[in-house]
């Protein structure tokens, strides 16, 4: 009589093929937390356009015109304090003066989340 062969992986094989799955499940985790980072990032940078924006938006309606120079402040937006900075320059047109806003998350950091220009007339009174 003839014996049959027992079928199976040898130990050899599994360590092989767990070294692999490994692998691939590293590479998986690291994606992962690339694209956590990124959605992070896009979120933060999206809340301090929108600060940016409410701040162009109560100078222009509050119908004073602003002095040229620089003010900075903080606001409080989606449970997270931001800080701006707003500088304001001559356009070159009369009655029209040019804003520049920056916003950051951290006060002494140096990069900025947020820049924009805004243009505003002078108030018709």
């Amino acid at each position: 009589m003839i014996k049959d062969k027992q079928a199976g992986f040898t130990l050899m094989e599994v360590l092989v093929a767990m070294g692999v799955l490994a692998i691939a499940l590293g590479a998986i985790i690291q994606s992962v937390s690339s694209n956590t980072d990124h959605a992070s990032y896009l979120r933060d940078r999206t809340l301090a356009h929108w600060v940016a924006m409410n701040r162009a938006v109560e100078i222009q309606s509050s119908n004073d015109w602003p002095s040229t120079g620089s003010r900075d402040g903080s606001e409080e937006m989606a449970g997270h304090k931001w800080y701006w900075q707003v500088t304001t320059i001559d356009s070159g047109v009369e009655d029209v003066r040019r804003l520049e806003i920056i916003v950051k998350r951290d006060k002494n950091n140096q990069q900025s989340l947020a820049f924009l220009v805004a243009l505003i007339g002078k108030p018709v009174l």
